[in-house]
Order: C-alpha cells, then structure tokens, then sequence
C-alpha cells in the first residue's frame, strides 16, 4: 500500500512540474481558491488569475505570502458596486486612485477614438488611449477584468494624464475630448488573460499523454481524479463538451449532490445557468420588440437547472426551442436568426433507476410536453448518466494544480483542434 503511494505522488509531482515548464503563470492551487474565494466576493477566473501571479510555486512561505499580497489586492482595490461612490469620492479628492474592475472598450466613430466603461464603478465614455485596446482586443470584445490606475483632473490642472503602456505621456485625440469626463485612465493593467496563444496550447499539449492530461482538465475544474474510476472520469469530462462544440444539446438527470451544474456556472465565464427553468422567448431567443438575440446569442452554452420547472410563458416557446436545437436557427418574425450556443438540461432523478425504467422513462424529470415528445427526444446529442457519478465528499474535490479557469474557458473552444493536430 505504502509502495503505491509512493509511486502515486511521484506521478502527481511529475505531472506538477510539466504543468510549471509548459504553463508556468496559467496555473493554480485550488485549495487557495476555495480558502479565499469564501471571503471574497469576486469572480472565480479574477481570483485564480491573481493567485497564478502570485502563488506558483511549491514553497509554503512563497505561497502563503502570495495569498496574504491577493488579500490586500482584492481589500485595497477590488469596487463593490454598492461603494462606488465612496471610491469616485476618494479619486475626487487624491486625485488617483487604483482599482480592480470590469472594462470594456468601445469606439465612437463621429469623435474618431476609444473610450472605456467601468462595470462595478458606473463610469462610461472614459478615454482610453488607442494602445491599449490594440494589445488586449478583449477589451473590445465583451470586456476583461483590469487593475486600472485613474487619475482625476481637477479644474485648471492642464495635465490631462493620458499615457502609453510604457507610462509616457502622449499626444492624443483623446486629449481633445477631455470636457467629456474629467476622470482619464493613467494605467491599465489586466487581469483576466488577455489573449490565449494557440501555438503555446498546442506545443505544451504535447508533453502530456491523454491520460495526463484528462487528469489536469478534471483538476481545473476542481475535480480530484486519483478518487475516480476511469468510465468516472470521461463522464465528467463529457459535461464540457456543450462549452467546445456549437450547438450541441446535452442532458444529464441523476441523484443530488453530483455537481451537474457546477461546470456551467463556475467553470466558464461562456455560458450562463437558467435557474428554476421558467423563461421567456424573447429572453431566450430574440426580443421582436427590441431587436435584440436573446441568450442563445450571448453565450456560449445555456444550461438549465431542475429541468422540471422548464416553463415558457410563451405557447410556442417549445416548438421554437426544438427547432433552434435542430438546426442551430429559428424564425421570429418575417427573419430569421441563427446562433452558435450549445443547450443543457440537467436536473434530479428522485427515483432508483431500475423504477423508473419499470414505471415511466429516463426522461421522466422533464415537464410531459418535453419528456414525452420524441421530436424533443430525437434533438438531444447526448445523455449523461447521472447516477453512475458519485455524490460528491471533500475527498472529491482537489487541492492539486489546475489552469486558471479563465485560460481552461478560452482554450476549451479550440480543444479539438489542439487534440487532434497534435503529432
């Protein structure tokens, strides 16, 4: 016993350091995330980002000092919506002030130059020099979590403060516009990966064997895979593939306690959880009124959670749902829209399987319009079997390394790509 022991920590130190040589700053302890995310309310992909920064190493001293420096980074700069006003007081009157906040970058055509919105702080229409959304595009592209250093004009100051990345001030069109606010970005720094390097994924992909690397992606989502059989771990790994294929349909019914819905709302800043079912068409597909794709078009994947309460205050809110999992497009109005997102359903079986198969069906959680309609049934890719998962103990979820759940959300998309051209 003690003999496989032995050899197990020294596959788990092996694979630690191909892990550190091959993703050295992509990757986490994930007891440090539970241990603070408990006492802070911000992001999971913010919080592990910072960890990797801060606290990748092995050295318990490094380590604990880095999560003393994430503490005093999220207490000293992280807004709460609710103390917005505090910090915009505090800007007013230092005149800077740093923070850690959602940003997102848009262009306005007609003043020809970018400006930036601050979630959590309330700021819009913020100039931002042209650099920045140049080198992080995401800015553009939904918006990523930044450390920004914010500088306040007070009246008559005729420095503007707009600088470069480097911290040198220039000379930009933003500067003409600076009646617009007197609040300027001096420094952005960010703090969700900016941009993921394919070729870095895909060199680095080649210095684990499958079963190495089935390892590391149950461990980035927090899974524990020495504690798993083998049919335990594909299962698991199964619930991703709604986050890498378009338009894939998954269902997954099963006991309590299994984490169906864990992935879909922690794991992946993608895809959104529809808690208790009930929606609407224009809330889920598109807003005729507005002219707005709703979340099929907004997401990457949406799950919906205890699919017995699926209810759509619509009376063809099923039929549309069936021909979107169909074909990946439905018809609203005189066009019609296509979109990309993959649809989960999960919810609890309350009942031994062998009962319901004796009783009724597998699908027996789902409201009768659904469970019973087999061109419903027909439109699913794939069902998981929730009851041949275990319910999840503390022993389940690991204290090992795993990537960032930021950087594993992006590079999930391009997973078979990665998997099948690696040589």
């Amino acid at each position: 016993m003690e003999m496989m022991d032995m050899a197990a920590d020294d596959t788990r130190e092996e694979l630690r350091q191909k892990l550190r040589s091959n993703f050295d700053g992509r990757i986490v302890r994930k007891d440090l995330t539970k241990k603070i995310k408990e006492g802070a309310n911000v992001p999971v992909y913010v919080l592990e980002f910072l960890l990797g920064q801060y606290c990748s190493s092995d050295d318990e001293t490094i380590i604990e000092q880095g999560v003393q420096n994430v503490k005093r980074i999220l207490a000293d700069n992280f807004v709460r919506p609710d103390e917005a006003q505090k910090i915009l007081s505090q800007l007013r009157k230092n005149g800077s002030h740093t923070i850690i906040d959602m940003v997102t970058v848009h262009l306005d055509i007609k003043k020809d130059c970018f400006f930036a919105e601050f979630s959590n702080l309330g700021l819009t229409n913020v100039p931002i020099t042209d650099d920045y959304p140049e080198k992080y595009d995401r800015l553009l592209c939904g918006g990523i979590w930044c450390i920004v250093q914010l500088e306040y004009e007070s009246e008559g100051d005729s420095s503007f403060g707009i600088t470069d990345i480097d911290g040198q001030p220039i000379s930009s069109k933003q500067k003409k516009q600076k009646d617009i606010s007197p609040i300027s970005i001096h420094k952005l720094t960010p703090i969700q990966m900016p941009h993921i390097d394919i070729e870095e994924v895909r060199e680095g992909r080649k210095a684990f064997t499958q079963e190495e690397w089935m390892d590391v992606m149950l461990r980035s989502c927090g899974y524990e895979p020495e504690q798993l059989n083998n049919r335990e771990k594909w299962l698991l790994l199964a619930r991703m593939l709604p986050l890498v294929e378009n338009n894939f349909n998954l269902c997954e019914l099963g006991p309590r306690s299994t984490g169906k819905s864990h992935i879909y709302k922690e794991i992946s800043p993608n895809s959104i959880l529809v808690s208790g079912g009930q929606t609407t068409v224009a809330n889920l597909f598109y807003n005729m009124g507005r002219k707005t794709v709703g979340l099929v078009g907004l997401w990457d994947c949406v799950a919906f959670d205890e699919v017995a309460g699926i209810k759509f205050k619509d009376k063809d809110g099923i039929q549309i749902m069936k021909d979107y999992m169909a074909s990946g497009s439905f018809a609203r109005g005189k066009e019609e829209k296509a979109a990309s997102a993959s649809m989960v359903f999960v919810g609890n079986i309350n009942q031994s399987v062998d009962v319901l198969l004796k009783t009724s069906s597998l699908f027996d959680p789902f409201p009768p319009e659904m469970g019973t309609d087999t061109a419903f049934l027909d439109r699913l890719h794939c069902y998981i079997p929730g009851w041949e998962i275990p319910k999840f103990r503390p022993e389940h979820f690991t204290n090992d390394y795993g990537f960032i759940t930021d950087y594993l959300a992006d590079f999930i998309h391009l997973f078979f790509y990665i998997f099948y051209t690696v040589k």
